[in-house]
């Protein structure tokens, strides 16, 4: 065989909105009681997803999932990370660490993803904070050696998600990991929702500048009394 004859038989390059059918996951939400994790959760369950939603207190988390409704459930962070495939990690950066570090043993074989803005405060405003590790997604992924970590959903607006009177959510989401498999599936997870599109961004290397760039759209909001998103143009 010539090496032409190998080449015209070289499978056609994979399309990257050939994505998977993720419908029948279980998405558990730590921090599932805080405005960016209750907004996802409602947004994922209203789009037809299993919910499950996470917090210290499990009682906490069920008047959380009540008042959701779609069929959200409410359990301790440590039932809902057993219970669930896919782990989504909303928890304020002051708790990031500690609490993805006593999951250690839930949270082996699933596919976590980070949604932690690292960020500080004062008169001026928001400004980036940098992990040791480089990003709230590089210390998850050192804190859990065992799990697939990785980092999507940093850009959304709280209040947009938690708006039932808004039907869609027009905003990309960056999906940053190290393997394409478990990429893929969060961003299937991430178009399930309507007018949103989950973009690959990189590895988790990258996670930063994604995380940082919250502070620039605090900076946005406050400036144009606005709600703002990201849209990649050209793909």
């Amino acid at each position: 065989m010539t090496s032409t004859d190998s080449a015209a038989q070289k499978a056609p390059a994979k399309d990257p909105w050939d994505l998977p059918d993720v419908s029948g996951l279980v998405v558990g939400v730590l921090g599932g009681t805080g405005p960016q994790g209750k907004g996802l959760a409602y947004r994922l369950a209203k789009a037809g997803q299993k919910v499950i939603v996470g917090s210290r207190a499990a009682e906490r988390a069920r008047a959380a999932a009540e008042e959701l409704g779609h069929g959200v459930e409410g359990a301790d962070n440590a039932e809902t990370a057993r219970r669930s495939d896919v782990v989504i990690v909303a928890v304020p950066w002051e708790g990031h660490g500690k609490t993805l570090q006593s999951l250690r043993e839930e949270l082996a074989g699933k596919l976590v993803v980070d949604c932690v803005n690292p960020l500080g405060f004062d008169k001026k405003g928001a400004y980036a904070l940098k992990p040791e590790e480089g990003s709230a997604a590089e210390q998850a992924a050192a804190l859990l050696p065992d799990s697939r970590v990785t980092a999507a959903f940093h850009h959304l607006s709280a209040v947009l998600l938690q708006d039932p009177e808004i039907d869609e959510i027009d905003t990309d989401v960056m999906v940053l990991g190290e393997v394409r498999a478990d990429v893929e599936i969060v961003q299937a997870l991430a178009g399930r929702i309507p007018g949103m599109r989950g973009v690959f961004a990189g590895r988790l290397r990258n996670a930063h500048q994604v995380e940082s760039l919250v502070a620039n759209l605090i900076s946005v909001n406050r400036r144009y009394k606005a709600h703002a998103g990201l849209r990649v143009t050209d793909v």
